[in-house]
């Protein structure tokens, strides 16, 4: 259903969805129920002439049922979220798969600098390939990133692959995705970190595998 408005561009976006819709249908119900009850009411028992008011302390039992009744049916439903939200949870930040590939990512006022492994699939070598703004992806791969700040606080946020991940200053933050849809998309820094935090866009490449390796090879230093 979320689908139709934002691409589920990654492995997990349709799980994280699905939580998002199922706390839509189970608030929005509760919602709807209460509102409709209270205006009810209030039609039912609003002020008529001749009708003197009554005085309810709310004590008896066939009055707090109305409150012990829905309580309880609440409590129920926080449960099943609860649940539903661990595991999305545990999936996206607990369960770390094994990587294909690992990139690093820094965030500085007011730009995103993209380091990725070149020619030898090796982080943190002299064939490392640096790009400012733009980060290249092979689709289907699933990558380990390492988040970092040069300043203050970011957010590394890609809305197509529903990640979203604070970074701080002095940690190196390690989380994954894994691309399953082909394009260019948007990155964006999603917590407010100045004056040019408006400014502070980006995009993903995902590329299928030849042409992610035709990019690795002509972007490698040596190879520059």
């Amino acid at each position: 259903m979320i689908d139709f408005i934002l691409s589920q561009g990654s492995s997990y976006a349709a799980g994280l969805d699905r939580l998002v819709l199922l706390i839509l249908l189970i608030v929005g119900f509760w919602f709807l129920l209460a509102q409709s009850i209270f205006f009810g009411f209030i039609m039912k028992f609003r002020a008529k002439p001749g009708q003197k008011a009554q005085y309810i302390t709310g004590k008896e039992k066939h009055q707090k049922r109305w409150v012990t009744y829905p309580h309880l049916a609440v409590l129920v439903f926080d449960v099943a979220i609860v649940i539903a939200s661990f595991n999305v949870w545990y999936t996206i930040k607990m369960d770390l798969p094994p990587a294909d590939a690992e990139i690093r990512v820094i965030g500085q006022q007011w730009a995103w600098t993209f380091q990725h492994p070149g020619a030898d699939g090796t982080l943190d070598t002299p064939d490392d390939i640096f790009t400012i703004d733009e980060l290249h992806v092979e689709n289907g791969k699933t990558y380990h990133y390492k988040l970092e700040s040069r300043d203050v606080l970011h957010d590394f946020s890609v809305p197509v692959w529903r990640l979203k991940q604070d970074a701080v200053p002095g940690r190196s933050i390690t989380g994954w995705f894994q691309p399953t849809e082909s394009g260019t998309f948007d990155v964006q820094c999603a917590e407010i970190c100045g004056f040019g935090h408006g400014l502070m866009a980006a995009r993903v490449i995902v590329e299928d595998a030849g042409q992610h390796a035709d990019w690795v090879a002509a972007n490698t230093p040596e190879a520059s």
